[in-house]
């Protein structure tokens, strides 16, 4: 999510005056210490949530918010049964494939709106008007024969897909009795800021703010819901229908995987200014079906917002174009190559595509232009991470070989090929031997703007109370996949709380205070891969003592984070799953 949508949605809510207040520049301005400075911004923030707070007071709870204790556990898979630390002798991988469209039919009748940004640059309507690529859902299902079930994954183009809406995916693939065990059926997004919005965020949500307010205050009347309720219906059925694709196309074959860090300069850091780390890996994990007339399917992850080309730019955009952005681009060129195409998205908060060495100094008209250019150099990276330079160079076709031509007279002393100073990886082949194991974390919502939009209907999410207090559950998890390592992270979360960096200490944090618990890579190794926004979209996920809602600027995340606790609740979780693991 960009700055530009945190102050929209501050504004929709009434309570960006407070923050976007002179106090809170010239406190930042003035020449005090940090603890002072930090003391004043307190004072800010402690009014802030006051304020927000006793507006809180006064609009009723939904009638959908339950106690924490007489919440039922529906839907929800705990992962493999057993945790195998080596493969079976006669254990051998599956995987089957599926991707579907999620553009409606009926877009140039019926209203629908983007996800991702709100600006004044588009006139504050983001309205679909164009489609300028796709908008998919792509699925693999994949087992490693031991016995333990079948894990369903599924990749959305969207904003982000509520745990809520996920369960109701859950529903109608166990409605349709496939015959088969499965061990998880996971949902993540792409984040994707110019598909759909399916959170309920990005909508005509101006009339909807105020309907549902005031509905808030008549009994048994049911307030309308964020999202188009019919698109996400058909959003349910769709994806439901290409994972039951994905499981009756499952074939035997080989799985390898192959991790380089690539150039940083893919990665355009927006991150608060306290968070040091950077994620700059490129992983693939390649499966080869056994019988060679049928596609390889390649699954991508790496950690970059895809928020180009929904950005609304006076005279080039409007911000009202449908687009699947970079991962679009990535997998079509895949595609081209003959590979079926999975995505993942990594810990992401603050993390944008940085477009300078794919652009390579030459002009476009349009912004998906600049998405088409990184997606396709993404996939030239994905497709060579074990080959050196003259094998690069050698499988070059025709075709690239006189863009290449053509984009250097274009872009002269600017132009630069993503492959020079290339150095190869190896490429290991993993045993089948997949293990999965996901917990529910309880995350107490102190946000009180994330309160009221669950009071207001606006999102889909089981909203449970414990006294006074609010609480969502989240789902977190971890696989290895052949003994590749990955953590399953909900919502977008600084990469901080991955790998270690300057947030989660005293000095570099905004309380002063350490964060106090391990990392990601502390409790699993530094090998360990993030699949973000996996089976849940929270919002932001910051270190607890460095969260401060008084600097929008630079802690722009906090405005759509659930609090303070989110980051300490999802890592003593993890940590629990650590220690289950050994």
């Amino acid at each position: 999510m960009k700055k530009t949508s945190m102050k929209i949605v501050s504004i929709i809510l009434a309570f960006s005056l407070i923050f976007g207040g002179s106090s809170v520049t010239s406190y930042a301005a003035a020449d005090f210490t940090k603890t002072l400075e930090n003391f004043g911004l307190s004072i800010v923030e402690t009014i802030f949530t006051t304020l927000v707070g006793a507006i809180n007071f006064i609009v009723p709870d939904s009638p959908k918010f339950i106690q924490v204790k007489d919440r039922v556990i529906e839907n929800f898979y705990e992962g493999t049964e057993t945790w195998e630390k080596e493969a079976k002798a006669d254990a051998q991988w599956k995987l089957g494939y599926a991707k579907a469209s999620l553009v409606p039919s009926d877009w140039e009748t019926k209203d629908y709106y983007l996800g991702g940004f709100i600006d004044p640059n588009n006139g504050m309507v983001n309205k679909v008007e164009e489609i300028i690529d796709d908008m998919q859902a792509r699925v693999i299902a994949v087992e490693d024969g031991s016995g333990r079930g079948v894990a369903l994954f599924a990749n959305i183009d969207c904003i982000g897909f509520s745990n809520g809406d996920i369960k109701e995916i859950r529903k109608r693939v166990e409605s349709m009795n496939l015959g088969v065990k499965f061990n998880s059926i996971n949902v993540s997004s792409t984040h994707t800021h110019s598909c759909i919005d399916t959170q309920g965020l990005w909508t005509n949500l101006f009339p909807k703010l105020f309907k549902n307010l005031a509905l808030s205050y008549i009994p048994f009347v049911e307030k309308e819901r964020g999202a188009d309720a019919e698109y996400m219906e058909f959003i349910y059925e769709t994806v439901a229908n290409a994972m039951k694709k994905a499981v009756e196309t499952m074939v035997p074959g080989t799985m390898t995987y192959a991790v380089k860090e690539i150039n940083p300069e893919y990665f355009n850091n927006k991150n608060r200014s306290q968070s040091t780390s950077l994620i700059d890996d490129l992983a693939r994990f390649v499966f080869t079906p056994d019988n060679k007339s049928l596609k390889p399917t390649m699954i991508v992850n790496i950690a970059a917002h895809p928020d180009v080309a929904g950005l609304p730019v006076d005279d080039v955009d409007n911000g009202r174009d449908l687009s699947g952005d970079y991962i679009y681009y990535l997998g079509k060129k895949l595609e081209e190559k003959g590979y079926n195409f999975m995505f993942f998205n990594g810990a992401i908060a603050g993390i944008y595509e940085g477009r300078g060495p794919a652009g390579d100094g030459v002009p476009t008209k349009r912004r998906y232009e600049e998405t088409l250019r990184y997606g396709e150099e993404m996939a030239y990276l994905a497709l060579n991470l074990t080959n050196d330079v003259d094998t690069i160079k050698a499988n070059l076709t025709e075709a690239e070989k006189t863009k290449i031509e053509k984009g250097k007279a274009i872009g002269g002393d600017s132009y630069t090929l993503w492959y020079e100073g290339w150095t190869p990886v190896e490429e290991k082949v993993l045993e089948p031997n997949l293990n999965i194991i996901i917990k529910e974390v309880k995350i107490k919502v102190t946000n009180p703007l994330i309160q009221l939009v669950g009071k207001l209907n606006l999102v889909n999410y089981t909203v449970c109370k414990e006294g006074f207090s609010y609480y969502i559950f989240a789902e977190i998890g971890y696989m290895e996949m052949g003994g590749v390592k990955v953590a399953f992270m909900p919502g977008e979360i600084v990469q901080d709380l991955i790998c270690g960096g300057g947030s989660l200490t005293a000095d570099g944090s905004f309380t002063g205070k350490d964060f106090g618990y391990k990392t990601v890579y502390e409790l699993f190794g530094e090998d360990t891969i993030c699949f973000g926004l996996m089976n849940d979209a929270i919002g932001y996920v910051v270190p607890d003592n460095d969260y401060s809602m008084a600097l929008l600027g630079d802690h722009y995340q906090e405005m759509i984070s659930l609090g303070e606790e989110a980051g300490s609740t999802i890592l003593k979780g993890m940590a629990e799953i650590a220690e289950e693991v050994k």
